[in-house]
């Protein structure tokens, strides 16, 4: 479960979130939608613990992100909106830093490993430098990494930008059965039809304020069935 309450987030004049109140359930996908600029990967990286905010509290299964953050952070795991890694380490170097900072025991990191990259295709790659990766390897590396330590909570900014066809449905698959398991994921996407087919419910968020949050049943209007015509009718309001 994520709990946002009162956070703010201001760079300087600009208010980048405004008073955001939300709570993403356990159990469930959630969508985060907005125009570029809108505060989504703000609010993430706020809820990941990356950006302080300069009000409010965030809690991840019931623990305050910046008060215990090293106890949230085990928790979660974080895919942000650019793979950006280590590009002189190989992709297998790159996954057991990461399980080494989680200190995932070595049997379950090899087991993770091991299914994570054949899901995703990447068996034969991982002896490879990060360097010779093509933009969607390097999405790959780090969605396995964010969840080699197995976490509960995904949060995930634009995760399905890069992959090819076949990656994007394990992706989607994984997604709903994480959730089916009673477990929590929270995703930002531009991809309207993805986000329509995908989510229990969807959050839309327009210069910093939630402007909308629900089922899609529940945002619908007579003028607006799909989500591509509420998105529309919400942000330009």
């Amino acid at each position: 479960m994520i709990e946002i309450r009162e956070a703010r987030k201001q760079y300087g004049d600009q208010v980048a979130v405004q008073t955001l109140n939300l709570q993403v359930n356990d159990g469930e996908i959630f969508g985060f939608i907005g125009p570029n600029g809108a505060g989504k990967t703000t609010t993430i990286k706020m809820t990941v613990g990356m950006l302080r905010p300069d009000a409010g509290s965030i809690r991840v299964n019931g623990i305050d992100v910046w008060q215990e953050p090293l106890l949230a952070k085990q928790c979660i795991g974080y895919v942000p909106d650019n793979p950006d890694v280590y590009e002189k380490l190989t992709g297998l170097q790159f996954i057991r830093f990461v399980a080494d900072a989680y200190r995932v025991p070595l049997a379950l990191r090899r087991q993770r490993t091991e299914e994570l990259s054949a899901a995703f295709a990447m068996q034969d790659a991982l002896g490879d430098l990060i360097e010779s990766y093509s933009h969607g390897m390097r999405q790959k590396i780090v969605l396995i990494a964010a969840l080699v330590h197995a976490p509960r909570v995904w949060m995930l900014d634009e995760p399905l930008v890069g992959l090819d066809p076949k990656a994007s449905l394990v992706l989607k698959t994984m997604m709903r059965e994480h959730a089916n398991q009673g477990n929590t994921v929270f995703f930002s996407t531009h991809i309207l039809e993805v986000a329509e087919r995908l989510c229990d419910r969807v959050g839309i968020i327009h210069r910093g304020q939630l402007v909308a949050c629900g089922s899609l049943d529940q945002l619908r209007t007579e003028r607006s069935e799909t989500l591509e015509s509420i998105f529309m009718e919400v942000t330009e309001q």
